[in-house]
């Protein structure tokens, strides 16, 4: 039976923004995270990340880190029993410094290829899903995957809102304050449909 799906950014959505995450001890976990997660959990919402971690491609750190980072967030959560279902990252840049991950691919936002393989990976009900992030770039990656964008504030987000959104033809459904109240806009949204 398929689900609908958030997909959401990870740095700045999901957790602090602190330019690259380059060692496991600068991730840490915005406040209500863990309820927005659960809330998903518990909509029957697939939880899904799509971040962009060009960091690889530019040597700043391994894959294996942003592999470590994910596990490590996996942990953080299932502490406040929140389960995120599936974690989809573009580790390329076009002109990286490490030739394995040197690429212009379709996986890195605003492009799709990441949530093509989160649908290739589970059957998911596209007509009722949505995309969350902090940049103006989450939008149009909602846009291009037809579904509804939804921009917070944290992160990048009061900056985005205030330089780049309003030149952008691109607008969100909504400007969320962070992760939780976009999850409730969206569960709320659906209620009422």
């Amino acid at each position: 039976m398929k689900m609908p799906a958030v997909f959401m950014d990870r740095d700045g959505t999901i957790n602090e923004q602190r330019g690259y995450i380059n060692h496991i001890s600068r991730f840490i976990l915005l406040p209500g995270t863990a309820e927005a997660i659960r809330l998903l959990n518990s909509h029957q919402y697939l939880a899904i990340i799509v971040s962009n971690q060009s960091g690889v491609a530019r040597g700043y750190f391994p894959l294996q880190l942003v592999e470590d980072v994910h596990s490590h967030m996996k942990e953080l959560l299932k502490k406040e029993n929140a389960v995120i279902d599936g974690i989809f990252f573009c580790p390329h840049y076009r002109t990286g410094v490490v030739s394995e991950y040197t690429a212009d691919c379709d996986c890195r936002k605003p492009r799709t290829g990441l949530i093509k393989s989160a649908c290739e990976t589970f059957d998911i009900d596209m007509t009722n899903s949505y995309v969350i992030g902090d940049r103006c770039t989450d939008i149009e990656l909602a846009k291009r995957a037809d579904l509804e964008g939804i921009l917070v504030k944290t992160g990048y987000g009061l900056g985005d809102i205030e330089y780049v959104l309003p030149g952008s033809p691109l607008k969100p459904a909504y400007i969320a304050g962070d992760l939780l109240d976009a999850v409730r806009w969206i569960i709320e949204k659906d209620d009422r449909q």
